[in-house]
């Protein structure tokens, strides 16, 4: 590690990022130190060698974003609310909370859905009681340099019993004045016993200078409890983002996920679920677009740590042009972890024949009474389908549009949400040239 990760690490927390509540000074330096030790991984890291990060690991990143004016408007954030004007939205723009773009409703008693620098305010001993608890820096690298760093983010929290009725959205939003910079925020959803929520997090990019998001979200469910979690990443094609989701359920809770992934150079999210008590069903769905010469990396990992637990995992891709996706995941399943059920499918669709991807599904399983799946393709449209299409007057290109469109559709429709499947659906066309 060199020294300038130090010199702006003291300069940072000498500058306003060693303010706060006690201990948060000290959990900033115990979690640089970690990443000062371990440094950026590189291809001789097995979790690492698909993903080159040497070109954020090499580039000197200025950690000022959110300190000039970046002159967002309302109009051009449009795009990216889903058209949802009544939802509780949280805007930051270049890691730092816009309370003119967000929208803050009145909401029910027992539920919050605040910045971070406003509710450790407000409570000062939340930075012991949950910062970086779930998501600590020793997963990865970039954990500890997100813990480090990290100014700003979101903490909704939904007391027990509490049903809320509409999604909480939280958008982050980088411009061209963050070029350079290396921009870091964290998310935290806490879904107490029996509450029902939904989250939609979304990370755009307006502009096209490059620039380093690193962010960490952390899920809690609690025992009972009913979750789904949308994560949009359309950042320009410059951008370089590293993001970590980690999710502990408690007993008999309900974890779903939808992940897209369409924008960034380099995308790679690592998406981690605990199945921490009994009878927790975990739904993972995923979609990734890559296109040029994007590298898109999908990591997830489930563990099954408790007896009678279901996890159901998809993820599909639609790779172009000189596009690279990786796609790896992993089930354990703990001894104690009998009548496991936990299936995992990885598909992929090559619309060129510069595209490829890395697929690695995996089982280890420490457990015999369990029924546990895994399977994963990679291939092209069949002949077969474009000739059916084809006879009946559909030109090929059109055709081809088509058949993709359905091969999304298929993950999209998982989503339980209807504005925001609807949303996504139209997303995905757009994305892929259906019209309407």
């Amino acid at each position: 590690m060199n020294a300038a990760y130090l010199e702006a690490f003291e300069r940072f927390t000498g500058n306003g990022g060693g303010q706060g509540p006690a201990g948060l000074l000290a959990r900033r330096r115990e979690a640089f130190d970690r990443f000062a030790r371990a440094g950026f991984p590189t291809a001789k890291d097995e979790e690492w060698r698909f993903t080159p990060v040497a070109p954020i690991a090499r580039a000197t990143w200025r950690l000022d974003a959110g300190r000039t004016d970046p002159r967002v408007t309302s109009p051009q954030l449009q795009p990216y609310r889903f058209g949802a004007a009544d939802w509780a939205t949280l805007v930051f723009v270049d890691g730092r909370f816009v309370p003119a773009l967000s929208h803050r409703p009145e909401l029910p008693p027992g539920v919050s859905v605040e910045p971070f620098a406003e509710a450790l305010a407000r409570e000062p001993d939340l930075i012991d009681r949950v910062y970086a608890r779930t998501a600590t820096p020793d997963i990865t690298p970039f954990a500890a340099l997100n813990t480090a760093f990290a100014a700003d983010g979101a903490i909704i929290r939904i007391a027990a019993g509490i049903e809320l009725p509409e999604p909480i959205h939280v958008l982050y939003v980088t411009t061209d004045a963050a070029a350079g910079a290396a921009v870091q925020v964290r998310t935290l959803l806490l879904v107490e016993r029996a509450a029902r929520a939904q989250l939609v997090e979304s990370y755009a990019g307006l502009g096209s200078a490059a620039s380093f998001h690193n962010v960490v979200t952390e899920v809690i469910v609690g025992e009972g409890a009913w979750v789904e979690h949308t994560r949009i990443q359309r950042e320009n094609e410059a951008t370089f983002h590293i993001g970590l989701t980690q999710v502990e359920q408690e007993r008999d809770s309900h974890y779903r996920s939808f992940t897209l992934a369409a924008g960034g150079a380099i995308a790679r999210h690592d998406l981690r679920a605990r199945l921490s008590g009994e009878n927790v069903e975990t739904l993972l769905y995923g979609l990734y677009l890559g296109r040029g010469e994007q590298l898109v990396d999908n990591h997830t990992t489930i563990f099954h740590d408790q007896p009678n637990c279901r996890s159901w995992e998809v993820y599909k891709g639609i790779l172009d042009d000189q596009s690279h996706a990786v796609f790896n995941g992993k089930v354990f399943v703990q001894p104690i972890a009998q009548k496991t059920d936990a299936k995992q499918t990885n598909r992929n669709l090559l619309l060129s024949g510069g595209a490829r991807v890395d697929t690695k599904p995996q089982l280890e399983i420490f457990a015999d009474d369990v029924k546990c799946t895994h399977g994963a393709t990679v291939g092209r449209i069949d002949e077969s389908a474009f000739f059916y299409l084809q006879s009946r007057g559909i030109p090929r290109a059109e055709a081809q549009r088509v058949l993709t469109y359905a091969f999304a559709a298929e993950v999209v429709n998982e989503v339980a949400s209807a504005p925001v499947r609807e949303a996504l659906d139209h997303l995905v066309a757009a994305r892929l040239g259906i019209e309407g």
